[in-house]
């Protein structure tokens, strides 16, 4: 397969998603939370996967600005001050095809924590 490269790319900035489209056809909505709390960071995602951190009342956050890197990735500027995630195309299709199963592990990994997610008015 060849790899996936963005037709489109559109922030909304009312509802906090970030709307993708590749040459391929494939379309995802992927909200700031989402994008967020899986950021590719070694912040958030460490050097290994034991080092992973949750991260917790995120709910909110929404994206300021996109930034290109090259003509391979995106970085994302969040509002709680986040940047240093590198989104490569690779990464933001991923994450799209797999984003039901990564949302429920992030949902189930809150809830063993003892977090709860705030209802947002979206």
């Amino acid at each position: 397969m060849s790899r996936p490269t963005p037709t489109e790319l559109n922030l909304h900035r009312a509802s906090k998603v970030l709307e993708i489209t590749f040459d391929d056809g494939a379309h995802f909505n992927l909200p700031c939370e989402f994008l967020r709390v899986y950021s590719p960071s070694a912040e958030v995602m460490g050097h290994t996967p034991d080092q992973r951190k949750l991260e917790v009342g995120k709910e909110d956050v929404t994206i300021e600005r996109i930034e290109p890197v090259g003509n391979y990735a995106v970085c994302l500027h969040f509002d709680d001050g986040h940047n240093t995630g590198i989104f490569s195309w690779e990464t933001l299709y991923k994450m799209g095809k797999n984003q039901e199963a990564m949302w429920q592990q992030y949902l189930e990994d809150l809830k063993a924590a003892g977090h709860k997610r705030k209802e947002t008015a979206n």
